[in-house]
This record gives C-alpha cells, structure tokens and sequence, in this order.
C-alpha cells in the first residue's frame, strides 16, 4: 500500500467536532475522506493478509480543543450471531460458543497536545496479522455466522467534553494458494429423478427432460456462479423455472457441530424464455 493524492475537507461547513478515517490504498482514485457513521462496507475497502494498512484520522474542530490522546484499536472476531430467521434454532448453546478472536490490539495515533481549529490530520500504518499466528478469515456476513474486522478510534477530550468515537469496518480477504479447479457438473432432472415425491403425484404428473450444467462447483465468492439450464423436452408449457442454492454455514464446537442451511433462490418467471432446446444462461 501506498500513499496517494492530498484529499481536502471544508472546515467552514462544521460546526461541531467530528471525526474521520481516511483508508489509503494503491488506487489513487478511491481515496477520500469519510465521516464513518456514513460509512457502508464496499469494495475499496478491501485487504490482504499479511499487509501494511495506512490512512489518517482527521479531525475537523471549529475552535480546537484540548485532548488526553488519539488511540486505535483493530479487531477481528468469528462469532454466532442471532436474528429473527435464527430465534430458537441454537439459544441452547449460544451462551456456549465463544467468538474466535482473530485480530486484536491497540495502536497509539497521537499524545496527549491540543487539535488546533480546522482540519488536523494524524496519519497510522499497522500490518494486518493474526493473533499468535492465527490464520484470517474472510469477511462474512451470514445469516447465522459473521466474520467482521473493524478499526475503532477514540479521542478523550475534557472532563466536560464527550469522547470522540467512531468506527470503520474494512473487507479482508485471503487469497487462494492455488487455485481451485472449476469441476463443472452436468445434471437431468424427469420426473422419475425427483426426490420426495409421491407416487400418486408422480403418476399424474406431466413428462418432461430438462437437462444443464453448472460451470463450477468450486465457487469464489469474487466470481459469479454460472451455468445453463435446457429444456429438451416438455408435455405441458413450462411457465417458471426456479434455481434454489443452498448455502451451509457450519458451526464446530469441542462437544458438537451445527450445520445451518439458507437459501438463495433465483426466478425465471417469463415463459416466452422457456423453449425446448433452447438454454437459459444461469448467472447469479
């Protein structure tokens, strides 16, 4: 990482104290300064361990003040989290599962001094590791299991004075070693070949022979999942055709192992697509 073009703020449109984090990264372009309650996960956030992280705080003051120090924290965790889709699921063994420290410790930005009135830049540089040789994990927001990494920056003011606290997440992904092979799978899907299907219905049911192929089985989550599905032959108009992935996030504790299953699912609704012999590009 290296450091790039100057990025200026307007002191005049402040009125009170605020607090920024400004993120470097080898692309001149996606430098800027961000006031971090607005601030959103998104592409060029994004790190590779190991990596020397660099940016700035920045502090707009209209009158400057006094302050005790200008600290950081970064920190990294794995960690179960609950949400209405989850009520009930594993509040058994919630309580049980501790979240797995990835990344923790505390960066001194500045000293004790005063922030003049305007704009005060105080630059920082880390490298991104592990605990004690703990390996990183990818940045991941599911439903049941997240993976996040975040900066944290406090500036101690007076005894009168609120702290000034924000925080910004940033993306971390690991590179493959190798790359995996695309393994791509052909399928057939008749009715004789469906699952969980009764027999009476089975009978009454419509001949049909749809035929596909998935482009990778081995999916990165930085490339689309691809494919193609074929009508080969239909009694009845086919009017919708649904693609349902099933995403499995996985739990392991000392004494047990949790698999919880999601669903992604993507709909072909416009019949005039559906024709025999003819494929649907799948792109999701």
């Amino acid at each position: 990482m290296t450091l790039s073009h100057h990025v200026e703020v307007d002191a005049a449109r402040f009125r009170k104290e605020l607090l920024f984090v400004c993120c470097k990264s080898d692309d001149p372009t996606t430098d800027r300064v961000r006031q971090l309650h607005d601030i959103l996960p998104s592409p060029t956030d994004k790190m590779l361990s190991p990596e020397i992280v660099q940016g700035q705080v920045i502090i707009s003051s209209p009158k400057g003040f006094s302050h005790q120090g200008l600290a950081m924290k970064v920190e990294g965790s794995a960690r179960l989290q609950l949400s209405t889709k989850s009520a009930g699921l594993f509040d058994s063994f919630y309580n049980n599962v501790a979240p797995l420290e990835l990344v923790y410790f505390h960066l001194p930005v500045a000293p004790a001094g005063k922030v003049p009135p305007g704009i005060s830049k105080f630059p920082f540089e880390f490298e991104l590791q592990g605990n004690d040789g703990q390996e990183l994990l990818e940045t991941y927001h599911g439903v049941y299991v997240s993976v996040k990494y975040e900066i944290v920056c406090d500036c101690i003011r007076g005894i009168m004075k609120n702290k000034l606290h924000k925080t910004l997440e940033f993306v971390v992904e690991v590179p493959l070693r190798e790359p995996l092979p695309d393994s791509p799978e052909e399928f057939h899907i008749t009715p004789e070949s469906l699952e969980n299907v009764r027999p009476q219905s089975l009978s009454a049911m419509p001949y049909f022979h749809i035929t596909g192929k998935v482009h990778r089985t081995n999916c990165p989550v930085n490339l689309p999942f691809t494919g193609e599905i074929i009508t080969e032959e239909a009694k009845s108009p086919i009017k919708s055709v649904e693609l349902q992935l099933i995403r499995v996030e996985s739990v392991a504790h000392a004494a047990f192992k949790v698999e919880f299953e999601t669903n992604v699912v993507v709909l072909f609704e416009n019949g005039n697509m559906i024709t025999e012999n003819f494929p649907i590009t799948l792109y999701r």
